[in-house]
């Protein structure tokens, strides 16, 4: 029986391999796990993915399993306590972020009935499927990683520039950039009618 044909990022790294598997590119609409990618996805800013998803769990414990209206209310004896915790990354200007950006997280939701509403709007409400054949094939920007940067940031989110933009399509399936070899390419095309 032959090995399984994935996106080489994955690696063997038993937690890449899962986040491959299960969670990269597939189409997400839950409110609270969009607000934590988007967060983690400019947690990650200048460092690797990996090293975000090894902490994933500390960021849960750390910023109230990303419930955007606890995160929101979170003052200066809050960001100090956080400053503190080993078990996420401490830079100042990126936990600020995750609190401004659940205020406007907030804002949206209040504007566009849910977050989910308002960021499927970039893709026309349908994951884009691109046929890439290998990784080195992979945009880190795309025209409407652009454009959706620009609008967050006009409503007051923060490391939400257009490569963590796409990177958070990506992640939560607003694009399809698994590699057309790859068994979760054809997976998570959408079908119509679902």
């Amino acid at each position: 029986m032959g090995e399984i044909a994935r996106c080489e990022w994955a690696g063997s790294d038993p937690l890449y391999v899962r986040y491959h598997d299960d969670e990269w590119g597939k189409p997400e609409h839950e409110e609270r796990k969009l607000f934590e990618m988007l967060c983690l996805e400019g947690a990650q800013a200048g460092l690797s993915w990996i090293t975000i998803l090894r902490k994933r769990d500390n960021y849960r414990d750390a910023f109230d399993n990303f419930d955007p209206v606890k995160v929101a209310a979170y003052d200066d004896a809050r960001v100090a306590a956080l400053l503190q915790n080993a078990g996420i990354v401490r830079n100042r200007l990126k936990v600020r972020a995750f609190i401004q950006n659940a205020q406007a997280f907030l804002r949206v939701q209040e504007a566009f009935g849910s977050f989910d509403a308002y960021i499927w709007q970039f893709v026309d409400g349908m994951p884009i499927v691109n046929h890439w054949q290998q990784l080195s094939d992979l945009p880190a920007r795309t025209a409407e990683a652009e454009r959706m940067s620009k609008d967050l940031k006009k409503r007051g989110f923060t490391f939400v520039g257009p490569t963590i933009c796409y990177a958070f399509m990506q992640a939560c399936g607003l694009v399809n950039d698994h590699v057309v070899g790859c068994f979760r390419h054809p997976d998570w095309r959408p079908v119509h009618g679902e």
